[in-house]
């Protein structure tokens, strides 16, 4: 049985990844990749109960709770915010609430991210993390 990977072995293996890619062109190829592969969100979901607050694009984070694990199911309508889900997917789904909330997203500024996207991305990647980090703290009690 394969242990999952701990959020900072994700953050690392995660930065490692982007080292690979010689200029931003490639690394927004790659995530705009990664936002292909999401699954998307049922319409039923798409609902402001759901709704990122902040963000530009349209976002809906959805979370459940089994057995002490917190999953996310998320989707928005712009190609590079679903990248930028996909990799906060991969992080923090899957998670105990309290290994979220007690692990911070050290990928965005070591990959770059907060620097080459538009301050209207930033705000709305922190927005995601913020919604993501007190559903965690909604579902650690």
């Amino acid at each position: 049985m394969n242990k999952k990977k701990s959020i900072n072995e994700e953050q690392k293996d995660l930065i490692e990844e982007f080292s690979f890619f010689e200029d931003w062109q490639e690394k927004y190829e790659h995530i705009i990749d990664m936002g292909k592969k999401l699954d998307m969100l049922p319409d039923k979901f798409h609902t402001n109960e759901f709704k990122v607050e902040g963000c530009v694009s349209e976002v809906y984070l959805v979370p459940e709770k089994n057995n002490n694990i917190l999953n996310f199911k998320a989707d928005s309508n712009s190609v590079i915010t679903r990248g930028l889900i996909a990799m906060l997917l991969r992080i923090y789904s899957d998670r105990p609430p309290e290994d979220i909330i007690n692990n911070p997203p050290e990928f965005i500024d070591k990959v770059g991210l907060g620097v080459h996207l538009t301050p209207s991305r930033t705000n709305g990647l922190h927005a995601m993390v913020e919604k993501i980090m007190n559903y965690a703290k909604q579902y650690s009690k």
